[in-house]
C-alpha cells in the first residue's frame, strides 16, 4: 500500500511513469530542448529560502485568499492544461470537482478534452477559459464567444506560443494531436494494458472544444500572427476580467497594465516553448517592483510543493497555479489521487507558514 500511496509530487510523478504509455508521460512531463529550461526554473524555486520565526502563535492559521473580489479556499489553483484526458478518462472533471470544492479557478485549455460547456457547470462556475490565437484570428474569436455564453467570466490569453516549441521526447514517440496509431505507438499501449483498457473504453482523448461548424484545428498552426491590436480587439470583445499569461520581460508587463488587462501570469509555460527563457521566479520580484503592490499577478511554472507556493507568494504573485503535477497524480491513482496530491500541497503550505511565523498569506509589498 505504501508504495502507491501519494506523499510528495514526485511520488505521484514516479507512479504515473511506470502507469502511462511512453508517449503519453513524456507529452505531460516535456520540456523544451535539451530541457536545460525547466532544470532553471528548478533549480531557482530550490535556491530560495523561506525566513524560519520562532515563539510566535501561530496555532490558527489560514490558507485562504481573495481572488477578483471572491474568497477563495487555497492560494493556488489549476493551471490550463491540454488533453488532460489522457491522464486517465474523465481528468478534466476530476479537476473541476477540486475546483468547486475549494472555489478556485479550473484552467479550462482551449484544447481540453472535454467541452468548456461540461466543465464549468461541474466546476459550478469556478473555471477560466484558457485562449490561444490562432491562424488568422477567425476561429480565436469563435472560442471567445462561445466561452461568454457558456458563463465564464474570466479569459486568460496564452501568449508565449508564437510557434509551438520543439519538445523532443514527444517528438521521438510520434505525438500528435489528435492521435495518429502506428506499430510503435501500439506496442507502447500493448504494454501499458490498464491505461490502454480503461482509454479504449471511455473512448480515445479528443480536443473537444473545436466541434463547432467550419473550425478545424492544427495544433502546429502558427500563432506568430497576434499583435497589440489583437489583445486591443481581444479587450473590447470582452466583458468580463482578462489575464495575460506567459509574460517574463518587465516592460511588456507595463504595456499590458496600459492596455487595460486585469492581470498578469507570470510563467515560461513550464519551459516547454523556449528553453533559454529565465526562470520565472526570479522575474516575479521585478516585475512586482515595476507594477507595485496593487496590480494582480499571478505565477505559474515549475511548482511541485507548497513550499514553492509560499516562495511565490513572499516574491510577489497574488496567486499560483500547479500544473503537471496533478496529471501525474491522476495518473497514478484517479481521483483519490488527485485529492491526496491537494492534500499534501495543502499540508506542505500549512506546515511552512506555521515554521515561518504566518498566519495568514503573505500580501504583495
Amino acid at each position: 500500500m505504501s508504495s502507491t500511496a501519494i506523499h510528495s509530487a514526485e511520488d505521484a510523478r514516479r507512479l504515473a511513469k511506470r502507469r502511462l504509455p511512453w508517449m503519453v508521460f513524456d507529452y505531460i512531463d516535456g520540456a523544451a530542448g535539451r530541457e536545460t529550461g525547466a532544470a532553471r526554473n528548478r533549480a531557482a524555486l530550490d535556491a530560495i529560502t523561506l525566513r524560519p520565526r520562532i515563539l510566535r502563535d501561530v496555532s490558527e492559521r489560514s490558507l485562504s485568499t481573495t481572488l477578483f473580489g471572491a474568497e477563495a479556499e487555497r492560494p493556488f489553483g489549476i493551471a490550463p492544461m491540454g488533453m488532460c484526458n489522457l491522464s486517465a478518462p474523465g481528468a478534466d472533471l476530476m479537476l473541476a470537482r477540486l475546483a468547486a470544492r475549494y472555489k478556485i479557478p479550473h484552467g479550462v485549455s482551449t484544447v481540453a478534452s472535454t467541452p468548456m460547456e461540461q466543465i464549468i457547470e461541474t466546476a459550478e462556475g469556478h473555471a477560466w477559459f484558457q485562449l490561444y490565437f490562432s491562424g488568422d484570428g477567425s476561429g480565436t474569436f469563435k472560442l471567445v464567444e462561445r466561452a461568454k455564453s457558456s458563463g465564464y467570466e474570466t479569459l486568460v490569453l496564452t501568449v508565449d506560443v508564437p510557434e509551438v516549441g520543439r519538445r523532443p521526447r514527444e517528438l521521438r514517440h510520434g505525438f500528435t494531436m489528435p492521435f495518429r496509431i502506428g506499430p510503435k505507438q501500439f506496442l507502447d499501449f500493448a504494454v501499458h494494458p490498464r491505461w490502454s483498457l480503461s482509454t479504449l473504453f471511455k473512448g480515445r482523448p479528443t480536443m473537444a472544444n473545436f466541434d463547432m461548424p467550419g473550425f478545424d484545428f492544427d495544433r502546429t498552426e502558427s500563432r506568430a500572427r497576434a499583435t497589440w491590436d489583437t489583445l486591443t480587439r481581444l479587450r473590447d470583445a470582452w466583458p468580463g476580467k482578462l489575464v495575460v499569461k506567459g509574460v517574463l520581460d518587465v516592460e511588456d508587463a507595463q504595456q499590458l497594465v496600459s492596455a487595460g488587462v486585469d492581470a498578469i501570469q507570470v510563467s515560461s509555460h513550464g519551459a516547454r516553448q523556449l528553453e533559454a527563457s529565465p526562470a520565472p521566479i526570479e522575474v516575479l520580484p521585478r516585475m512586482r517592483e515595476a507594477l507595485g503592490p496593487e496590480f494582480p499577478l499571478f505565477y505559474d511554472s515549475g511548482i511541485r510543493s507548497g513550499e514553492d507556493v509560499l516562495k511565490a507568494l513572499s516574491g510577489g504573485a497574488n496567486f499560483t497555479f500547479v500544473g503537471r503535477s496533478l496529471q501525474f497524480a491522476i495518473a497514478a491513482r484517479g481521483e483519490a489521487g488527485l485529492n491526496s496530491l491537494w492534500d499534501v500541497l495543502s499540508s506542505e503550505l500549512d506546515i511552512a507558514m506555521a515554521q515561518t511565523g504566518l498566519t495568514k498569506l503573505p500580501i504583495p509589498s
